[in-house]
């Protein structure tokens, strides 16, 4: 089987000693994305600006911190106070790369990558993949968009932005706190500050305060929901209550697949965790485990499992939670920029 854990190295985050050739490159590695940042910031490369506001979401590591889910959430609130929203992303992993695509809920995965198929299944808003993210932006434009939501993004600087929103892993934060190979970080911590809004990815949001991790002061807190379980293959939705005590299969083919299956432990199932790499692209053998217990899997693995999916494989619907303040700060700042 193709089964893979997660590919991040260990001692960005445990403390573990950096290899040497990691350290030699992390400043070559700084010097370049630097060099990037400083001719963009005096103007020698040019940022293109669009007539709509613009927002990224996005993190200065490398690795999920919860942007999709964000993103999902961003889109609806937006959607619900008026505006029309849309979608642009590079499309990670996805074949043709070169070749830009509207992304349609029914596409393969292949064609769409499954982040932006994810938002498409999920939203119904349109969602553009371009590895050229300002021609994105103008396809938006053009289909009736009045503001772009780029999932990820945030070190494509030739888009220009007029919200950014970091996304940090409340538990991982920025690790060992170098720049890559050595360490998770695309770009240096202060760079962050730069961000108009910081969200702090906290986890379940049923977890109880003692010793979970926590939002800082001027930190947003978002916490992931879950709650249901669907059928792939259609039928009744059941709740997550009526997993308690039952042993399951749990596949995340995520950047952190242990927080899916410490989400699902502390529902009470009884979980035996499947992790595979991030965006790896499954086949019917991925999912055959030798017994028939239910498969309850996240969304991002689903749109890819639909294909080949039986009456033993069950979706994980998850829900973003923001403070209502945090929507009224940024819708606030998004009406501005609108009358500006």
């Amino acid at each position: 089987m193709a089964r893979q854990g997660p590919q991040t190295p260990a001692y960005w985050y445990d403390g573990g000693q950096v290899p040497a050739v990691a350290k030699v490159l992390a400043p070559l590695y700084g010097a370049v994305s630097g060099l990037r940042r400083w001719l963009y910031r005096r103007g020698v490369l040019r940022s293109r600006q669009v007539p709509v506001p613009v927002i990224v979401v996005g993190n200065i590591t490398a690795g999920g911190t919860g942007k999709t889910p964000l993103t999902i959430e961003l889109v609806t609130r937006l959607r619900e106070a008026g505006w029309k929203p849309g979608v642009a992303s590079r499309g990670y992993g996805r074949d043709e790369a070169d070749t830009a695509r509207w992304v349609t809920p029914e596409m393969p995965p292949g064609l769409a990558g499954d982040e932006p198929l994810l938002i498409a299944w999920k939203t119904g808003v349109p969602v553009r993949v371009d590895k050229d993210r300002v021609a994105a932006a103008k396809a938006l434009l053009g289909a009736g968009c009045d503001v772009v939501v780029c999932d990820d993004g945030l070190q494509h600087y030739r888009l220009a932005r007029d919200i950014e929103i970091e996304v940090v892993d409340a538990q991982r934060r920025y690790g060992n706190g170098r720049l890559l190979p050595a360490g998770p970080l695309r770009e240096p911590v202060a760079r962050a500050a730069a961000c108009d809004f910081r969200v702090v990815n906290l986890g379940q949001a049923s977890d109880s305060a003692g010793g979970a991790p926590a939002s800082g002061f001027g930190e947003w807190a978002m916490r992931l929901r879950i709650d249901s379980a669907r059928p792939l293959n259609g039928g009744r939705v059941r709740s997550l209550h009526s997993f308690a005590g039952q042993r399951v299969h749990a596949v995340a083919g995520i950047a952190h697949p242990q927080r899916f299956f410490q989400m699902l432990r502390a529902r009470g199932i009884g979980v035996v965790p499947h992790a595979f790499a991030d965006h790896h692209r499954y086949r019917p053998e991925d999912l055959s485990f030798g017994s028939e217990l239910p498969v309850l899997m996240t969304e991002k693995d689903a749109v890819k499992c639909q294909a080949f999916a039986n009456d033993w494989h069950f979706v994980v619907p998850l829900q973003a939670e923001l403070p209502a303040a945090f929507w009224v700060a940024l819708l606030d700042r998004l009406v501005k920029l609108a009358r500006g």
